[in-house]
């Protein structure tokens, strides 16, 4: 089994928030019908769902749920 670094989950944190706030972007500004809209609201969400993603993917690779042992 191989030690997961919390490098990789800052990294995957950012890739994902690039995605994600895209995402935002598009439908906040297909909503608004305004471009400046939708980049606020994206750059808003960026920093709190940042975090709270760091958070939670730890969270859950603290824990065991849904793991099986593999006998070698």
């Amino acid at each position: 089994m191989a030690l997961v670094s919390k490098k990789r989950h800052i990294l995957k944190t950012f890739t994902w928030r690039l995605i994600a706030s895209l995402d935002t972007l598009l439908i906040a500004w297909a909503i608004s019908g305004d471009f400046n809209t939708g980049t606020s609201i994206a750059g808003m969400e960026v920093i709190t769902k940042m975090i709270l993603y760091y958070f939670h993917e730890r969270i859950w690779y603290q824990t065991k749920f849904g793991l099986k042992k593999v006998n070698k």
